[in-house]
C-alpha cells in the first residue's frame, strides 16, 4: 500500500466557468489557471502521483506546454490514472477537502463523488469529498480564491 497527499490553490477569475470534481458549479467566477483550473482534480493527481512516486502535476503537465491550455482537468486525471495502471497500482480510498468560503458546495457533493468515483475506478463510497470554509480568514475566507487538499491510498494490482 502507498499513501499520497496533494494540494492545489487557484485563485477567483471573471468570465470563466466554475469547475470543481470534474462538474461544474453555478457561480458568478470561475478559477484562474493554465487548465480549466479544477484546484480538486489537481490536488487528487499530485496525492496519486507521490503515493505512486511519479512526481507531481506541474512535471506531467507543464502550465508553459499550450497542449494543456484550456483542457478539461478529467483528461488529467485520466492520464494519471494510467500511469498508475503501467506500475501495477489502482486506488483504494480518496479523502478530499475544499476549502473555500463561497460559493456553497454541500449539494455538489454528491455528483462530484460520483463522476470523481467514476474516474478513479472506485466505489462512491470510498470516495470522500468535503467542504469547509475558513471563517472568514486567509485568501479563501476573504472569497479570493479556493485551496484543496487530497489524500489517497493505493493497492499494488
Amino acid at each position: 500500500m502507498r499513501i499520497g497527499q496533494g494540494f492545489d490553490v487557484h485563485a477567483f477569475a471573471e468570465n470563466r466557468k466554475l469547475i470543481l470534481g470534474g462538474i461544474e458549479v453555478p457561480y458568478h467566477l470561475g478559477l484562474a489557471g493554465h487548465s480549466d483550473a479544477d484546484v480538486l482534480i489537481h490536488a487528487i493527481c499530485d496525492a496519486l502521483l507521490g503515493a505512486a512516486g511519479l512526481g507531481d502535476i506541474g512535471h506531467h503537465f507543464p502550465d508553459s506546454d499550450p497542449q494543456y491550455a484550456g483542457i478539461d482537468s478529467t483528461k488529467l486525471l485520466l492520464e494519471v490514472m494510467k500511469s498508475l495502471a503501467e506500475n501495477n497500482l489502482k486506488v483504494g480510498n480518496l479523502d478530499a477537502t475544499v476549502i473555500a468560503q463561497k460559493p456553497k458546495l454541500a449539494a455538489h457533493i454528491p455528483a462530484m463523488r460520483r463522476r470523481l468515483a467514476g474516474l478513479l475506478g472506485i466505489e462512491p463510497s470510498l470516495c470522500n469529498i468535503k467542504a469547509t470554509t475558513t471563517e472568514k480568514l486567509g485568501f479563501t475566507g476573504r472569497g479570493e480564491g479556493i485551496a484543496a487538499q487530497a489524500v489517497v491510498l493505493l493497492v499494488e494490482t
